[in-house]
Formats: C-alpha cells, structure tokens, sequence
C-alpha cells in the first residue's frame, strides 16, 4: 500500500534526530531533503575541535556556523524550515563552549541577591541566545525548570537554576524571555520534574513516591508559571510520578500530559519528548511503541538522539499508526502543524549577530560564578 505523502511529512516533523560525524553526508542531506526530520540536535560529537592537541578543546566556529548553514540549506530543500537544536544551560551541559562564553553552572544564581539575580538572568540569556544565533541555532533545550531538593540525584544538581520552587520559576523564565530577544526559543525541562530523583534516566527509570499536594508545591511549580508566561517548549521527563500516573513515565502518560500538563496547567505550547534512546524509555518499552504511546500521550516532537535504526523504527511505527488508525493520524497532523506554526516565529526574529560575538558576555558569566 501506498503511504500518503502528507502522513510522511507530518511524521517527519515530529521526528528530531541527532546525527554522527560533523557534516553533513549523502544519508542525512536525502532524509532532511525528503523531510523525514522536523529538527536535528547537536552533540559534542557533531562539533569540530580547532585545536585536537591543545588543552582547551576550543571549538573551530567556523566550521559549526557551516555546518548550521549546510543542514538549514538541506532541510529547506524539502519545503520546509529545519530546526537546528542544543543543550546549552551552562556548567557542564553547554555544547558549545570557549571561543564562545564559557558559563558556571545556573545552581549559581542561588549566590545572587534578588532582584540583580533575575535580571541577571534574563541578561545571561540573552547573551547566551546571540551567541546561538550567531552559530545558526533556533532553539536551546533550556531552561532547566527543575528544583534542586536532592543533593544525591546524578543527573540535574547544579543544572537547577535553585532550590526554591519560586525562585527557580522566576529566574529559569527570565533567562528564557532573554533567549526570545534573541531569537531562540527556549524548552523548559524535564516536566514534570526531575530534581528529587536518585536515578539518572538515561541509566534507569526514575520513579517519585510524592503526593499530590508536594509535587504541587515543588515541582509542579515552575512548570505552572511556565505554562502562564507562555513558554514556547516544555520536554517531559522519563519518570513515573506514582501520584499522577502509577507505573507510568511522564513521557507515555496520557494523564500527566493530557489531563494535568495540558489541563490543570493549561499549557499550549510544544511537547517535546526527552531522547527516546535513554534507557528509561528502551530498556521497558520498544522505540516504535514508545514512540506511537507518546504522541498518543501528548507529546509533539520525539527526541531521537542517538541510534540511527531507532530513527527508522520510530518513524515506520509512527507511519504505520497513522495508516491503521484515524484518530492517531488526526493527532500526528494537530503536532505537525504546531510544529509548523512555532517555525514561523523564527521568520520575524533578528538578523544573527556576526561569530566576533563569541565570547563577549566573559563579565556576566563572571558575576554569576561570584
């Protein structure tokens, strides 16, 4: 049977792959050409050392602006715009590193006194948002929107922007209005909180014995005030929340991000999945399954960051629903086209700002390290 071209394009715009090597090969320019991905995400391992021997491994921006430019000439090639993606919060999840500002970790902004630590905030994001847009980026999986409660968990610690609930939202949404003067659009994360945890979920799956009343008052909280500001992207968490969902990971639960997320919290931005290679998600759950659940969940967009076959297994399980399903087909057309609507702010953003950029914000970052 032959599939409508239509069901291929709209699963491909939900699809947001990560890549091997720092070109882009004959492979990926035909899938981004044939619109079989809606974004790609960056990783260290896409980005060209300048100087391999040195001790800084300072980035060659050249190359990356060529390479941002080269995946945007080749997604448009399919009609469509290509989101190019990143993990850039500081501490050590910032891809993009020296010539570019190096900053400390957003836990930091606990040492600054309100209200220099919001404004500060919103000025670190700007500042970070020019220096993407410079490289040719259009959205950063930032702000972390989780509350730093538990000094043993493995995964967010010193990513939180705090340890208070409030402070957390106020300043993690500050950076992220200065990421939109920008033109970034950020993607609050890991809903609906990954902060309390004592396992890594891209080892194991998670799970949060909390009630209701807490995770309301903690981590529910900042992802409350995100849905009000009007955030443009939130990314789940694959984490059971026995309060909310038992058994269930928050990616795959109709009820965290259907009845709560979109619901209670009234959220109508994107959905974006965290990487469905994370063994939280495929040591449980088959890729395609994992996938088809998702969008059936309530997500928008799947990260699919790691494994090529899984790309092919998520994209063919996402087909195949939407040929044997209507219903399922009318929901992957509702994400495709906010995924397409979002991609039309980036028309109006402002012009990128040149590469000699980079590096300039050194004074910000050094208030915030104190």
């Amino acid at each position: 049977m032959m599939t409508d071209r239509d069901v291929l394009r709209d699963v491909g715009q939900l699809c947001w792959i990560g890549f091997e090597g720092t070109a882009v090969d004959a492979d990926l320019e035909r899938r981004l050409a044939d619109g079989e991905a809606g974004a790609v995400v960056l990783f260290k391992r896409n980005l060209v050392i300048a100087d391999p021997g040195g001790s800084d491994e300072r980035l060659d921006v050249d190359e990356l602006a060529a390479l941002n430019a080269a995946l945007h000439a080749a997604g448009a090639r399919s009609g469509e715009r290509l989101f190019i993606s990143v993990d850039q919060e500081g501490g050590l999840v910032q891809r993009v590193r020296e010539p570019a500002t190096r900053w400390p970790p957003m836990i930091a902004f606990d040492g600054v006194a309100e209200p220099r630590a919001t404004s500060l905030a919103r000025l670190i994001g700007a500042a970070m948002g020019r220096e993407l847009a410079a490289l040719g980026f259009d959205v950063d999986f930032a702000p972390v929107l989780d509350v730093h409660t538990n000094p043993g968990n493995p995964v967010i610690g010193d990513r939180a922007f705090g340890t208070d609930p409030e402070a957390v939202a106020r300043r993690a949404l500050a950076f992220a209005s200065g990421l939109a003067q920008a033109g970034i659009l950020a993607c609050g994360k890991h809903y609906p909180g990954h902060g309390d945890t004592d396992q890594d979920s891209h080892l194991s799956l998670p799970r949060l014995g909390h009630d209701l009343d807490r995770l309301r008052r903690v981590e529910l909280l900042p992802f409350a005030r995100a849905a009000e500001a009007g955030l443009p992207m939130i990314m789940t968490a694959h984490v059971v929340f026995e309060a909310l969902d038992p058994g269930v990971p928050a990616t795959l639960s109709r009820l965290v991000l259907g009845n709560l997320l979109r619901g209670e919290l009234g959220f109508r931005g994107l959905v974006v999945s965290d990487d469905l290679d994370m063994k939280a998600v495929v040591d449980h759950v088959g890729v395609a399954d994992a996938a088809v659940r998702a969008v059936a969940a309530g997500c928008d967009a799947l990260l699919l960051c790691q494994n090529r076959a899984h790309q092919d297994e998520a994209f063919e399980g996402l087909v195949r629903s939407c040929e044997r399903d209507s219903e399922f087909r009318a929901r992957v057309a509702l994400a495709a086209a906010a995924i397409r609507l979002l991609k039309q702010r980036l028309v109006s953003r402002p012009p990128a700002p040149p590469l000699s950029i980079l590096g300039q914000a050194a004074p910000l970052a050094k208030e915030l390290a104190g």
